[in-house]
């Protein structure tokens, strides 16, 4: 699995920000970090695909081996990202975690089964 530290620094930093701003900024940095977040899983995703050879426009032979690295990657990230929002932001933290993964997933489903 990747490194996680880079991301963990970046919730850190988003707390942290948080804390010392106080809370009318709460919206902004929530959305700063998502957009940080969704490039991370994006570009993890682009890395995965280009691993195992596929390219846009490349039909796959199933579409759940398109949805494995998808799978795979939320739940590497679910676990250290539940963790943290946990200890770090309580129930709130970790409704935003996990309703940012169900979203990624569900996009990425949408994705895959409009290019059959």
């Amino acid at each position: 699995m990747a490194d996680m530290r880079p991301l963990r620094d970046e919730l850190q930093a988003t707390l942290d920000a948080r804390r010392d701003l106080g809370p009318e900024y709460e919206q902004a940095l929530v959305e700063s970090f998502v957009e940080r977040l969704d490039a991370t899983i994006a570009a993890r995703v682009r890395a995965e695909l280009d691993a195992h050879g596929a390219r846009p426009g490349k039909q796959h032979k199933s579409n759940t081996s398109t949805m494995v690295p998808i799978a795979l990657g939320s739940l590497g990230l679910s676990i250290p990202l539940t963790a943290i929002a946990g200890s770090a932001a309580g129930p709130a933290g970790l409704g935003m975690v996990w309703l940012m993964i169900i979203v990624v997933n569900i996009v990425a489903a949408v994705a895959v089964m409009r290019g059959r």
